[in-house]
């Protein structure tokens, strides 16, 4: 990996060592996936490494968390990295207008997810106009969120005064609301159930509100796809264990133990609320949402003459996920 890219990664997750004595015999393909978002979303990846879902097709994979999503685009247009996961974003929409072949090849989450935590002085959305909102960057996945929110409410930023404030990952933006320095911010179910018991204000839990969003999801490029089909395919299949490994209660305190080492929390506990949150928010079929990048498509297009024209569907192939559901895996 280049080295300039490099230090822009900030956490590393390395493969699980589990393997067995077959797998130990056979060179595992490497293959390194980022990710921009750090929540409960990516239980079903921190599950899998520790797990050793991924080996268990013959992937050593290594997970690493970048600062922002337009660092995860570069990775993956220069060939450094061969997927990412996230949201459907600005910078995912910005890449793929700027000519990167991206596909989602998967939806692990499909629709909002997470809280719009607020300071206590405020109760309603309308006490929004005029406030601060933190994010974690300009058009990444906590923005688009909370800009879908807005407008599903009747407010516009650029109308109502509202300013959003770049602060960073969620462990940030959390704090940041705690010191006021902050009215709001969209955060994941583990960050903000801390807030609620302090009385802060859920203004929204937002899988609550019908709006169509391509949420957590695996994207590639189709260079990577034609090259290397059956590592996208094994990807696939080490999620999808992972998740069905994460719907069975008797596994709880393993997928636990995963959550909060991957959220680097310092007691299990902590996790409990976004563990608790899982069930609602995972699909059972991990299809990717057309309409879902359709609306973002929509919103960003407003003000982007290249990300209007493009078409949802020219970036979705759901062939790998339609052959999960043949063989049965869902």
């Amino acid at each position: 990996m280049n080295l300039k890219l490099a230090g822009y990664f900030s956490v590393l997750i390395s493969a699980s060592t589990l393997t067995s004595p077959l797998q130990a015999a056979q060179p595992l393909t490497k293959v390194v996936m980022t990710t921009g978002s750090f929540s409960e979303r990516e239980a079903a990846m921190y599950v899998a490494q520790d797990q050793g879902f991924f080996r268990r097709y013959g992937l050593d994979l290594t997970f690493v968390h970048v600062r922002s999503g337009p660092i995860g685009m570069a990775a993956l247009a220069s060939g450094e990295t061969q997927l990412h996961e996230g949201s459907v974003t600005g910078a995912v929409l910005g890449s793929a207008a700027e000519g990167t072949d991206l596909v989602f090849v998967a939806g692990m989450i499909n629709k909002l997810i997470g809280n719009i935590m607020a300071s206590p002085k405020i109760k309603a959305p309308s006490d929004l106009k005029g406030k601060v909102i933190g994010v974690t960057s300009a058009s990444g996945g906590s923005w688009m969120f909370t800009t879908l929110a807005l407008e599903y409410w009747g407010l516009d930023a650029k109308r109502d005064g509202i300013t959003f404030r770049i602060l960073g990952d969620e462990s940030v933006r959390s704090q940041a609301l705690l010191n006021d320095s902050i009215a709001a911010t969209h955060l994941g179910y583990t960050f903000a159930a801390p807030l609620k018991s302090r009385g802060f204000t859920n203004l929204a839990d937002l899988a609550e509100l019908p709006i169509p969003f391509q949420s957590t999801g695996v994207m590639t490029t189709r260079r990577f796809i034609n090259s290397s089909p059956e590592v996208v395919e094994n990807v696939l299949r080490g999620i999808v264990d992972s998740m069905t490994f994460i719907a069975q209660p008797d596994n709880k305190p393993a997928v636990l133990k995963s959550l909060a080492k991957g959220l680097r929390l310092p007691k299990v506990e902590q996790a409990i609320e976004g563990y608790e949150s899982l069930p609602g928010l995972y699909e059972r079929k991990i299809f990717p949402r057309t309409d879902g990048i359709r609306n973002v498509i929509r919103l960003l297009g407003a003000t982007n003459e290249k990300i209007r024209k493009l078409k949802a569907e020219d970036l979705v192939d759901d062939r790998f996920v339609k052959k999960l559901e043949k063989e049965g895996k869902f």
